[in-house]
């Protein structure tokens, strides 16, 4: 293979007989930019600030809430908005800790709603801010269509989908807790990356209860479209929740082995069908 780029070399012009532009056209790492002189090249440079602007603009995006709370209801989807202890963005960013609780009015309207609705639920369904709002707002709603897909045959009782302003990862356990719910997902906003303003995490627990740590939890990264998608982290979310019913258990002692069907792979050995053909086109 050719030598990296060199001085003057700037490969964001086309050039059929150079390899490094194959390599570059595989992934969106930031490889091969060239230099002049000592310097990137000012393509490169103004690339680099443009990324560098949306993963911040992602941080500090608002929670459209209201817009996904009416989105959620005119799928026929009950909705429930709460709040962290952090009482606004500067908090929330320089106070992790408080993210990862409700605020006392939150938790109380919990508490009034399980004793409304005794009994508990199967699972329920968090989305938060998290990191990312962007990330919230483009591929939660394609990403429960293709949940609700597959779970339509499990006949798990499903409580509202609750709304965590302000919300880190842990707020889900003390949600799960208070709805008495034997499962917990959290669909969140990533921490963004310098090609990757918006991408969706999903943190699965079993069992949930206020304390747990990382360890407890299973997570499924980077939901989004040029990364994994829609249907994949459906099928994989699915797998663990089953999994985690029959062991009762998640997180390190859990582990994602989920089978993954190719277009090569016998249709027979799956009942699911060949998920991996329908198209994200949400």
């Amino acid at each position: 293979m050719d030598k990296p780029p060199t001085e003057s070399q700037d490969f964001s012009h086309n050039d059929s007989q150079n390899p490094w532009l194959e390599l570059r056209r595989l992934t969106p790492a930031r490889i091969a930019l060239g230099r002049t002189g000592i310097s990137l090249p000012t393509s490169a440079q103004l690339d680099f600030q443009y990324a560098h602007a949306q993963a911040r603009d992602a941080v500090h995006l608002p929670f459209d809430h209201a817009a996904l709370c009416t989105q959620l209801a005119e799928r026929g989807r009950e909705t429930l908005l709460l709040h962290s202890a952090a009482l606004d963005r500067n908090s929330y960013l320089q106070r992790p800790d408080l993210g990862r609780r409700l605020n006392g009015v939150s938790a109380q309207q919990l508490r009034d709603y399980a004793r409304a609705h005794p009994g508990g639920v199967d699972l329920a369904i968090v989305i938060a801010d998290g990191l990312s709002s962007l990330a919230v707002h483009r591929h939660t709603l394609p990403f429960l269509a293709r949940m609700e897909e597959q779970m339509a045959a499990e006949g798990w009782s499903v409580a509202p989908v609750v709304l965590v302003e302000q919300g880190r990862v842990a707020v889900a356990d003390e949600v799960g807790e208070l709805l008495g719910a034997k499962m917990v997902v959290i669909l969140i906003g990533e921490r963004p990356g310098l090609s990757s303003p918006d991408s969706l995490g999903l943190y699965f627990t079993y069992a949930p209860k206020i304390g747990l740590t990382d360890a407890y939890r299973n997570c499924i990264s980077n939901v989004r479209l040029e990364g994994l998608s829609y249907a994949m982290a459906a099928h994989r979310l699915l797998y663990l929740m089953r999994e985690a019913c029959r062991r009762q258990l998640s997180g390190v002692n859990l582990k994602d082995e989920a089978q993954i069907q190719t277009i090569d792979s016998d249709a027979s050995t799956n009942s699911n069908g060949n998920f991996l053909l329908a198209k994200d086109d949400d």
